[in-house]
């Protein structure tokens, strides 16, 4: 062993240097690449025994051979040429092998990364995956290159297989040999939002929920692994969805990573709100005690949306309000669905987020339909948001003889609705102006004494209001029989 190591040779000289009189001198070898068992297959192969190289214990045996220093220059044909040899031949040849070198990486990850075994998987990987020109444009070097390649991707391309057919192999890797192969295939030009599909799927299979963690991971390993998803991302715009970036921003803080990064994810999911869906914001919770859907997270991103607004104005605001109110309407369902939750998503955008509250009124209504026993100040704090001059005519229709909105609102409601019947009333040329007097005065006195009216009151103020309607009716049809008979009389 001595004469095909320069490591055993210098340590049995040394020993034999300083005196040492035993003729079978004990050595103690520590943190040797692959442990006794690849000790022995190394004792093997210096005794002349035939040894069987795998795709399973290349990695760990080729570590063994550079620690020993088993180099041409003690004998020709050594170890270490030996594995280069057959490690090469692996990398360009069956698909599965690549990540089996890569599983055995994980006991001898130190040398794997000072000996470039995990890159060169790394990019054996992103050759392959690239093998379909759909992929990425090729350079000429490349196309020479991928001649290597060419049973492997005959193969695929008679299988038919569609372009993610790597993702299911590349998610068994461990996060820090996954985070190499994501930067070989972004080397090789594959398409950002492909690479960006493969670590949500790698996500999906290993951390999609507090429900589906690791056990064999701490804390910091999880925040780790949080960090360098987040790292890897693609940083084009449409290659991630806005659903995984929720579920990538719950998870991280969740797992307290860097605000630099937490704030990052934040930024480019509000980029993305203008185009998104309401499905897309819809990111469960798992807890027994939470809401459905974590409304939090998206509280959080409206927020930084409503911040970015402030310094770059955009025409789709309407867009993202709209996108809000029905988000607010498919969450209000929930019974653990808190008055504060609710309250800060609604008011999280400006007011000129919203042309018309129709939609919040929906949404609103809807909460107060799933939370029937909250008190009348709890209800008036979900109507905060509403601004009643801005609901249609349908809507306030509707919300007049909504008995689950606040008494203080309905009355408001139903003082506004009075109002303009008193000025349609004018506008047909009638004579109650004493009508519509009465009823702005009513108006004033309920704003400046904040009036709080009894149901019995509410009923009474509605039926006034369905007489109005009438009398409007009865004014509207008289008014145009009048016209009918002037233009009789001119005729």
């Amino acid at each position: 062993m001595v004469s095909k190591s320069e490591y055993l040779s210098r340590l049995v000289f040394q020993r034999r240097s300083n005196g040492a009189k035993d003729t079978l001198p004990k050595i103690q070898i520590d943190n040797f690449p692959g442990g006794s068992e690849i000790f022995e297959l190394v004792v093997k192969f210096c005794y002349g025994c035939k040894v069987d190289l795998t795709a399973s214990n290349i990695a760990p045996v080729h570590c063994a051979a550079h620690f020993l220093e088993m180099s041409d220059d003690l004998e020709q044909g050594n170890l270490i040429s030996k594995t280069e040899a057959f490690l090469s031949f692996v990398l360009f040849s069956a698909w599965k092998d690549i990540f089996r070198i890569m599983k055995s990486c994980e006991s001898v990850s130190l040398w794997a990364m000072k000996l470039q075994i995990l890159q060169r998987c790394s990019d054996a990987i992103a050759w392959k995956a690239c093998i379909d020109p759909k992929l990425f444009t090729l350079s000429e070097h490349d196309a020479i290159s991928l001649n290597f390649l060419a049973n492997d991707a005959e193969n695929l391309k008679h299988k038919g297989i569609a372009d993610n057919w790597w993702f299911e192999d590349v998610s068994c890797l461990r996060i820090d040999h996954f985070v190499e192969v994501i930067k070989s295939i972004k080397r090789k030009g594959v398409r950002s939002e492909l690479v960006g599909s493969c670590v949500a799927y790698w996500t999906a299979k290993w951390i999609s929920g507090p429900d589906n963690l690791p056990k064999h991971l701490t804390h910091h390993q999880l925040r780790v692994t949080t960090e360098s998803l987040v790292r890897i991302l693609p940083e084009e715009e449409n290659s991630v969805s806005a659903n995984f970036l929720l579920h990538l921003l719950k998870l991280g803080i969740m797992m307290r990573i860097s605000s630099e990064l937490l704030n990052g994810v934040e930024k480019r999911i509000a980029l993305k709100l203008e185009n998104c869906r309401v499905s897309d914001l819809l990111v469960k919770n798992y807890g027994n005690d939470d809401t459905v859907y974590d409304v939090g997270t998206v509280s959080r991103v409206v927020e930084a949306y409503a911040s970015s607004m402030f310094k770059n104005p955009t025409p789709k605001l309407l867009v993202v309000g709209k996108l809000v109110d029905g988000y607010l309407a498919q969450v209000s369902r929930d019974g653990k669905l808190s008055v504060e939750q609710f309250r800060s998503l609604a008011e999280a955008l400006p007011s000129d987020a919203r042309y018309c509250h129709d939609n919040l009124y929906t949404a609103i209504d809807t909460y107060l339909k799933a939370h029937p026993r909250l008190a009348e100040e709890e209800r008036t704090s979900v109507c905060t948001a509403m601004d009643y001059h801005k609901i249609s005519q349908e809507g306030l229709k509707h919300a007049t003889r909504n008995d689950r909105l606040p008494v203080n609102i309905t009355t408001r409601l139903i003082l506004l609705e009075q109002v303009k019947m008193a000025r349609s009333m004018t506008s047909v040329e009638s004579d109650y102006q004493r009508t519509r007097t009465q009823t702005i005065i009513r108006v004033n006195r309920c704003v400046e004494n904040e009036w709080m009216t009894s149901r019995n009151e509410i009923k009474m103020m509605r039926k006034e209001v369905e007489n109005m309607k009438m009398q409007l009716n009865e004014l509207q049809i008289c008014k145009m029989q009048i016209q009918r008979r002037a233009k009789g009389f001119l005729i």
